[in-house]
């Protein structure tokens, strides 16, 4: 991970989980995390399993120019995009593995800005793991921004998170690269490919255990 709110809500969420596979939203203090709060978005999986931005950061909204409070997160991306990010969320709930996406945030002009997303699972407070704590957070600040808005983003590569390992280590651990746009027909099979990644990671990291 490369941005401090990235690795700040990473280590936050850690820290809440323990030995367990994801905290509760219950267990989550904004104030603990104030400075952290305007890059922050907690998705939701619905009834319809569609997910949808819960609660989206200020500056997250900024970015795009509009509140993304009860929209679809997967319509953020290029539309050649979007059911490999509704795979990967769903793998996120279900496999109950952070991951961290790098991305382009592509905007009426021809500048691309690089950006960091995280997701981490969390339980709702009926214990169901239907919930994605996130971040999502430019690695610059371009003068242009203030003045274009991104429109959307373009996924550029997948990392899962070990959670047995610190901070440090993960800034630098191996993601998956995605080919430019357009993509090959063959690769849209990500949400399996994930879950292959997700499953080695358990096999080589594994879990915490209980003292």
């Amino acid at each position: 991970m490369r941005s401090k709110a990235a690795i700040g809500i990473f280590s936050y969420w850690n820290e809440l989980r323990g030995h367990g596979e994801a905290p509760s939203r219950d267990q989550i203090e904004p104030g603990h995390i104030r400075t952290l709060l305007a890059d922050l978005f907690i998705l939701e999986n619905r009834a319809d399993n569609e997910i949808r931005f819960r609660l989206a950061g200020t500056r997250i909204c900024a970015l795009f120019s509009r509140e993304l409070r009860g929209s679809r997160f997967d319509a953020l991306w290029v539309a050649e995009q979007a059911s490999k990010i509704d795979c990967i969320l769903h793998d996120v709930l279900t496999q109950k593995l952070p991951v961290v996406l790098s991305a382009m945030a592509l905007s009426g002009s021809p500048e691309r800005l690089p950006t960091e997303v995280v997701l981490l699972p969390l339980r709702s407070s009926e214990g169901k793991m239907d919930r994605i704590l996130g971040a999502l957070v430019p690695l610059s600040r371009p003068l242009w921004l203030d003045a274009t808005p991104a429109n959307y983003l373009e996924l550029n590569g997948v990392r899962v998170l070990d959670v047995t390992k610190a901070a440090p280590f993960l800034q630098n651990r191996p993601e998956i690269k995605l080919p430019p746009l357009p993509p090959r027909p063959e690769l849209y099979g990500l949400g399996g490919a994930l879950r292959r990644v997700l499953h080695l990671r358990v096999v080589e990291g594994g879990k915490e255990k209980q003292p």
